[in-house]
């Protein structure tokens, strides 16, 4: 598994101010998007292209253009929906699917609840939007559902990460013969006693927080009606039993 922490002047600028417990949701939201949009830019330095030959205003030319089939950029429900208009602003044409995942508070093991996602993904490169890679288990196992429908190239995104949560993430996917890549905008010191990202940011207890808190640890949700502008039903509001019922296609 290669991590990339992107270094870059502007990307510490915006994360600082997602952190300050000052920033309003506005700016937090308007940040969120940017800064996805620079980590884009470095996690799609090896996407597949092809030549193609035009014809410019004084001669014939040859360039490049997005391999066939599109990547796909699949946002883990909920929290991933608050990266995807930042992500699509990039990869306009690229398709777009959701995962749906929630951890088992008792047995810690990570369970899906939803998914509407191309039963067959041979030959594509997928970007996965995650903000915070804490502990790493719902990662793993998205990684993993991935893999088993056919991806063979997997980029995750996150806002955030621990080296707790990529330790065991490299650890469970060890197995994989994929390549796996993390782009990060910042690797933080620790996780707390509770299992939150140190320092992480402002996710909880402020009014003025654009992004609800998640029921894992150290994770935050996307705001009120982020994903209501694409027609895309949320994280249910209960927690549906792992042996409930399998995972259902959101329609």
């Amino acid at each position: 598994m290669r991590t990339q922490v992107v270094d870059h002047p502007l990307v510490s600028h915006k994360l600082t101010t997602l952190r300050d417990v000052r920033t309003d949701s506005p700016t937090f939201r308007r940040l969120t998007d940017e800064l996805v949009t620079l980590l884009a830019y470095e996690a799609t330095r090896g996407i597949r292209v092809e030549s193609v030959d035009i014809t410019t205003p004084v001669s014939p030319t040859t360039g490049v253009k997005l391999s066939t089939p599109t990547p796909l950029v699949v946002p883990i429900l909920r929290a991933g929906l608050g990266m995807l208009d930042g992500m699509m602003r990039l990869l306009p044409t690229a398709e777009v699917g959701f995962l749906g995942m929630v951890r088992n508070e008792d047995t810690l093991e990570v369970h899906t609840y939803a998914e509407r996602l191309p039963d067959d993904l041979s030959g594509r490169q997928v970007y996965v939007l995650d903000p915070m890679l804490a502990t790493g288990g719902t990662l793993a196992a998205a990684i993993r559902f991935l893999v088993d429908r056919g991806a063979d190239d997997i980029t995750a995104i996150c806002l955030l990460a621990a080296p707790e949560g990529c330790e065991r993430l490299e650890n469970e996917i060890a197995d994989l013969t994929v390549p796996v890549s993390v782009v990060t905008a910042a690797m933080d010191e620790r996780l707390n006693e509770k299992g939150y990202i140190c320092p992480a940011w402002v996710t909880r207890a402020t009014a003025s927080t654009a992004w609800r808190t998640d029921p894992r640890p150290g994770r935050p949700v996307a705001p009120s009606g982020s994903g209501g502008r694409r027609g895309v039903r949320g994280e249910p509001s209960h927690v549906r039993p792992p042996d409930a019922a399998p995972p259902r296609r959101v329609p």
